[in-house]
């Protein structure tokens, strides 16, 4: 129930912009003569959220075990990657203005275009984290009760070579854009354009400290799902959630970052060619993260197949005359 009110306030702004209405959106703001790009943007976000209502349904209904496996796990994996970011770093952004750390400065303040009524931010954002928080609380018990027997794993047992290779092309790339993240975030200026440097503020380095830890998480995951190596007691269930996640904001938020990039008004608007560079290996450490998550899943069934087939050979050799 959580997560079906925690979808009323983003679906019904949304709804309310794409009528025409103005709540929300203060004076010389772009969203106030809207193009094409955010009337499909608000368009598809809406459809998004809408995902969360039948997605919530799906784990909570009987019949919910019966859905197609893809049919769910796409959904459950997006949501994941676009909600973890939010779901630590708002609350972080809340904790460092609590403690009284500058989150503005006259720079930023200069150079900023309006778009947004404070207030907006809070009530979406406070729905988001609800909406994650819920969605974390009903997949974990489904998936544990549908597919607990994959997630274990077996600690110590290897995943073929050509994983560990994809395993550790992820590691590079997740390193490399983390690093990216943490050198603009606490203060780094090159492969920055002039704009972005005078917008930075605490803020910014919030985000750019969660993205660079989920990058960090995608790659290390996936080496530990090669190689077997559980996190303390028992089975691989730590590093697959870690993988999962840090796979999950990385692709996810890099794609949205490159698509408010190539709409020219959301935050991307001006993106560098570091930029680019950046967001396209947020996408390729996801994808490479995605494609170990989905070998390790697989070991129980491939290992089922192939003992079959071994059975299939005995029992062909020993119906052979003699």
């Amino acid at each position: 129930m959580a997560a079906l009110v925690a979808t009323v306030p983003y679906m019904v702004l949304k709804a309310a912009w794409l009528g025409g209405s103005r709540i929300g959106i203060p004076e010389g703001s772009v969203l106030l003569d809207p193009g094409p790009f955010f009337v499909v943007a608000n368009s598809v976000t809406v459809a998004m959220d809408a995902c969360v209502i039948v997605l919530a349904l799906v784990l909570t209904r009987p019949w919910g075990l019966r859905v197609p496996g893809w049919l769910l796990i796409v959904p459950a994996f997006v949501a994941t990657g676009l909600l973890t970011p939010i779901l630590t770093g708002y609350p972080g952004q809340l904790l460092i203005r609590a403690l009284g750390v500058e989150t503005d400065t006259a720079a930023a303040r200069a150079v900023r275009k309006p778009f947004l009524e404070p207030w907006v931010f809070d009530l979406v954002y406070g729905g988001f984290i609800v909406q994650g928080l819920a969605l974390a609380g009903l997949f974990v018990p489904y998936a544990r009760q549908r597919w607990g027997h994959r997630w274990q794993g077996v600690p110590g047992q290897r995943l073929p070579s050509h994983t560990g290779v994809v395993a550790g092309a992820a590691a590079v790339a997740g390193l490399v854009v983390g690093a990216a993240y943490l050198y603009w975030g606490f203060g780094g200026s090159a492969g920055l354009s002039a704009l972005q440097r005078a917008e930075r503020t605490a803020d910014w380095t919030v985000v750019s400290v969660i993205h660079a830890a989920c990058a960090f998480g995608a790659g290390l995951g996936a080496v530990s799902l090669a190689r077997g190596r559980s996190w303390g007691r028992g089975a691989m269930v730590w590093p697959l959630a870690v993988a999962w996640t840090g796979s999950a904001a990385a692709l996810s938020w890099g794609a949205w970052l490159v698509i408010a990039a190539l709409g020219g008004e959301f935050e991307g608007a001006g993106a560098t060619s570091s930029n680019w560079l950046t967001y396209a290996g947020q996408m390729i450490t996801g994808l490479l993260g995605v494609a170990v998550i989905t070998r390790f899943l697989m070991a129980h069934r491939i290992a089922d197949f192939m003992a079959h087939r071994m059975a299939r050979r005995t029992a062909r050799r020993a119906d052979r005359p003699m």
